[in-house]
């Protein structure tokens, strides 16, 4: 007997893009509040670019990427009690994790081991202050835990120890999907450098400094930022997939996914 199978009104054929890029830096590379600023300005200005569901309050995402500010999470560090090292010496994990406690528990034993088994220094974590009453019903519903690790390097040149830090990233992410760690796929790192971080999530433009109190910091500078606002057109908007991505973001209205296959 034949099997039926189900058809749905979703083609993936048909998934395209229509986001908002931006970047701002200074052109001799001087950090400064005004660059955070005036990149949240230019995010703000490409709300029109930004898509929402039946949850109006809700977007398909927005952030932004800038360089670690060092005396920020010096600051941040020693107010925790950690052993802080020097500009480059370390970096820091953002890191989405699952709101329930043994689920998120696990996930964090996994990155620490795989931290301490590439050699590195495990300083410690900090919880990343976010305000709830900021964002949408439909992305708090969906809302992970957000916490920061911050890795001590040893042994190694910044560009060796840049280069471990995503060695430690992929182990991390490949163990706890292996594992099945985390059942309600939340985690995720958005980004695992010492030379940039990145602060996005299931938000709409204006959101964004709202719901993360660390970009309001005045010690919070960059000599560049990049962000972007996400306007999804048949895809399936999370926190994850919230741009930019760890050394990009990705204006997608040049092209299609169909676009692409046939060029290639």
């Amino acid at each position: 007997m034949a099997q039926r199978v189900m058809k749905t009104l979703y083609d993936p054929s048909t998934e395209r893009d229509s986001c908002g890029v931006g970047f701002v830096a200074h052109l001799r590379g001087e950090k400064s509040r005004a660059i955070i600023e005036q990149a949240l300005e230019v995010l703000h200005r490409l709300k029109h670019r930004a898509a929402t569901g039946a949850d109006p309050l809700t977007g398909d995402g927005a952030g932004i990427l800038l360089q670690l500010p060092h005396r920020f999470f010096k600051r941040e560090g020693l107010k925790l009690g950690f052993e802080m090292p020097r500009r480059r010496c370390y970096g820091v994990a953002q890191v989405f994790l699952p709101r329930e406690p043994l689920a998120r528990e696990a996930c964090e034993r996994i990155l620490e081991s795989v931290v301490k088994e590439q050699g590195q220094v495990l300083l410690g974590w900090r919880d990343v202050p976010v305000d709830e009453r900021a964002i949408g019903p439909l992305a708090a519903s969906v809302l992970p835990t957000m916490r920061q690790l911050y890795i001590g390097r040893r042994r190694m040149v910044p560009s060796a120890f840049e280069r471990k830090l995503f060695v430690i990233r992929k182990l991390a992410e490949n163990r706890v999907r292996e594992t099945n760690a985390d059942p309600s796929r939340r985690f995720h790192i958005a980004s695992c450098s010492s030379e940039t971080i990145i602060y996005k999530g299931l938000l709409l433009p204006e959101q964004l400094p709202r719901f993360y109190a660390d970009l309001g910091a005045e010690d919070m500078v960059s000599a560049i930022a990049l962000v972007h606002s996400r306007f999804s057109t048949n895809t399936f908007p999370t926190w994850d997939l919230a741009q930019p991505f760890r050394f990009i973001a990705h204006n997608g209205e040049i092209n299609t996914v169909r676009g692409n296959v046939n060029w290639i």
